[in-house]
């Protein structure tokens, strides 16, 4: 079974990106290292969109 959830990301991605492919390695580096059975759907209004299986 597959939920969905949101995480906040920290404000400091979008202080640090250089453009739009930075920001996404950047959140994708970060949801790998602190979520790992989390998959990044999206990333909407500060927040990585994500679905995991329990």
């Amino acid at each position: 079974m597959n939920n969905q959830t949101k995480v906040v990301l920290p404000v400091k991605f979008w202080e640090e990106a250089e453009n739009k492919e930075h920001l996404k390695q950047l959140v994708l580096n970060y949801m790998r290292k602190n979520y790992p059975t989390y998959q990044v759907k999206g990333i909407k209004n500060g927040f990585a969109v994500c679905e995991f299986s329990r």
